[in-house]
């Protein structure tokens, strides 16, 4: 499965069986984290940085391993663990109380159907969004550096640190993130550490309330160090809107007795989420109509060269634009829409809508069509904008789901019992999961091929990992998410401790709008609010990136903090300052750029470590019958495990960085 060498170059490992083996099972394990963690925080990371620095790991160890065969591993396990964004929208069915379980064959088609859908709708993408375009894929370009360094390809201070990020520095990064992570979740669980610090209060006389929440999580600091120091300032001024203003604002309209913390989330959870939800609409919108242009130039540009091919001529094309060929991609798409037909059908028959089946079906397919490519563009343009793990992806879900609720309102609800509304609630989650599912992968895979560029891959050959990537994640997702749903459930749930539950914060939101859309009782003003919020976030954005060199205010961003929990955005925040000082002593030192990324290692571990222990904790839960199995303390020990937490978090936090800052100039 080597490549076949272009004119005048010799024989290269690229797509190859032993990468491939070795991508899937990378899979296994940031898959699982990455379902964990999004459940948990409501985001999700890039893997492609801590996946290239074990590959390397690895092939270093074997024969003729080359820099392309490690970008293919990198590949199939970033294309899986971005998949696992699906988890955004498929709890949704357990939440809204009409599936128990993620049955298999189903999740596993939805994830399969819709990845596969994905990496076909990237290919046209490509030129207009990567080769011909200036966005800095902050991700892809890191894990290009990461594999160039690695191979000794790079120049320069990035080739004289190759033994850091490519050898046994970076690698002891990535797992000294880990067990530290994963060892100091571990206590948690124990309960000696505590799991956040947190506090409502009244404000006023008035019955106003608010609070905050910190949750003491290695993983959404380490985040915050990833999406850099404007997303996390974006992130708190939502965080601020959110808590500062609107939620007393709620709770003075709508007093309510009681404890403040039962107050406060009230209002958070009935009004504030849906401005956050109008806030990233908006943005989503806006980021959709300034990519029309580019759009077209790619699929121009794609046309352009299959007419190449078709002239002979094909291998005139440099190896580097040799996309797979056109028209197999709209064979593909045909091909993809069989099992999305027969889901669809399946649903609406299963969940008693069977009269009206051939329109769904029809509807539908036409609905994820298009739908899916509009979307593909957006989260593709805005991964390589701010990068993946802080992309439109809750908005884009929040927008889809809403149009697909408002299409079966106005086109089969009349016509059906008035007791219909819930499954009409579940197959607007059903077809907006497909779609999500196809975002999901748009969202990374321009990422990925953006890495491909920079190391001389060959496209195709990585759009064929990128399919492969998407089955793997296809196969590990269903059964995790079945391990935790019984393990913990999901907020919102029926019959769920609220006190256990897993946030699954878009998941609970995007149900919710479905709900009120089909129900006719949503409020269109709180929506009206954040879109107006959105508006005026996407002018002041504007205005700096104009008046500023570097200070931006991403408007998504914004609206995440908005809508996420305080227990998220405050710990990003933490991270994403921590990290942009960490950065600027590092630019102080003879080595900056190898202990900067050294930085993103340690990030990368902390961030798996966690979540693969997060796991592993939901099987003990599950097999032990138990919600708190590792518990050592009760809660007596509250206070003083907030303080031992704390204190314990802070000095790790510095002794760590300090550690990875000597090594890096060490290097």
């Amino acid at each position: 499965m080597n490549t076949a060498p272009g004119p005048g170059a010799a024989p290269r490992a690229e797509l190859t069986l032993r990468g491939l083996i070795i991508g899937f099972v990378i899979t296994l394990v940031f898959t699982a984290a990455n379902v964990f963690f999004g459940l948990k925080a409501g985001l999700t990371f890039a893997t492609s940085i801590p996946a290239a620095v074990i590959s390397m790991a690895i092939l270093r160890a074997m024969k003729n391993a080359t820099i392309q065969e490690n970008n293919i591993v990198q590949t199939v396990a970033s294309a899986a663990g971005t998949l696992s964004s699906i988890i955004f929208v498929l709890p949704g069915l357990i939440i809204v109380g009409w599936w128990t379980g993620f049955p298999f064959w189903v999740s596993f088609g939805i994830c399969a159907a819709g990845g596969i859908l994905g990496v076909m709708y990237t290919i046209p993408l490509r030129r207009a969004l990567v080769t011909d375009s200036d966005l800095p894929y902050p991700e892809g370009v890191a894990c290009a550096e990461v594999l160039k360094v690695g191979s000794g390809e790079a120049s320069g201070e990035a080739s004289a640190s190759a033994s850091v990020e490519g050898g046994s520095s970076g690698l002891m990064a990535v797992v000294v993130g880990s067990i530290v992570s994963a060892v100091f979740y571990l206590i948690v669980e124990t309960k000696i550490f505590a799991s956040d610090v947190v506090q409502y209060f009244r404000i006023g006389d008035r019955g106003a309330a608010s609070g905050y929440d910190f949750s003491l999580s290695f993983a959404l600091f380490a985040v915050g160090h990833l999406v850099g120091l404007w997303v996390g300032i974006a992130m708190l001024f939502g965080a601020l809107i959110g808590w500062g203003w609107a939620v007393p604002h709620f709770t003075l309209l709508h007093p309510a007795a009681g404890d403040a913390a039962v107050v406060a989330q009230g209002a958070w959870s009935h009004y504030v989420r849906f401005v956050g939800a109008g806030t990233i609409g908006v943005a989503a919108i806006w980021t959709l109509a300034k990519l029309v242009k580019p759009v077209v130039s790619g699929l121009a540009s794609a046309m352009a060269a299959s007419r190449v091919r078709k002239s002979g001529k094909g291998d005139t094309l440099p190896r580097t634009e040799q996309d797979m060929p056109i028209g197999i991609v709209g064979l593909i798409v045909l091909i993809c829409m069989l099992p999305i037909a027969w889901l669809l059908g399946h649903f609406s028959v299963t969940s008693g809508l069977g009269s009206h089946t051939t329109l769904l079906v029809i509807g539908g397919v036409l609905f994820v069509l298009i739908l899916s490519f509009l979307v593909s563009t957006v989260c593709g343009y805005m991964a390589g904008l701010i990068g993946s793990s802080n992309s439109p992806l809750s908005g884009i879900g929040i927008l889809v789901v809403i149009i697909a609720a408002l299409l079966l309102v106005a086109g089969v609800k009349s016509d059906l019992p008035a007791d219909s509304g819930k499954a009409l609630v579940a197959f607007a989650l059903f077809i907006t999961s497909v779609v999500f599912a196809v975002a999901a992968i748009a969202n990374n895979n321009l990422q990925d091929l953006k890495t491909g560029q920079l190391v001389d891959a060959t496209p195709w050959r990585q759009q064929a990992a990128l399919v492969i990537g998407v089955i793997a994640g296809a196969i590990v997702i269903p059964p995790v998410l079945d391990l935790l749903n019984h393990a913990y459930g999901f907020l919102g749930a029926p019959g769920v401790d609220p006190a256990h539950a897993l946030p699954a914060p878009q998941a609970g939101l995007i149900s919710a709008l479905a709900q009120g859309v089909i129900q006719n009782n949503i409020d269109w003003s709180l929506i009206g609010i954040g879109a107006l919020i959105g508006a005026g976030l996407i002018v002041l954005d504007a205005i700096l990136g104009v008046t500023t060199k570097s200070v931006r205010l991403p408007p998504l961003a914004v609206g995440l903090g908005i809508y996420l929990p305080t227990s998220t955005t405050l710990m990003i925040v933490a991270g994403a300052i921590v990290g942009w000082y960490f950065d600027k002593r590092a630019d102080r030192t003879p080595k900056a750029e190898a202990t900067k990324q050294l930085g993103v290692l340690l990030a990368s571990g902390l961030i798996v470590g966690e979540s693969i222990i997060g796991v592993v904790v939901a099987a003990i839960v599950v097999f032990s019958g138990k919600s708190a199995p590792l518990a050592l303390v009760g809660d007596s020990f509250e206070n003083a495990s907030i303080w031992i937490g704390g204190i314990a978090f802070v000095l790790v936090t510095y002794l760590m960085y300090r550690w990875i800052a000597r090594l890096g100039q060490q290097a």
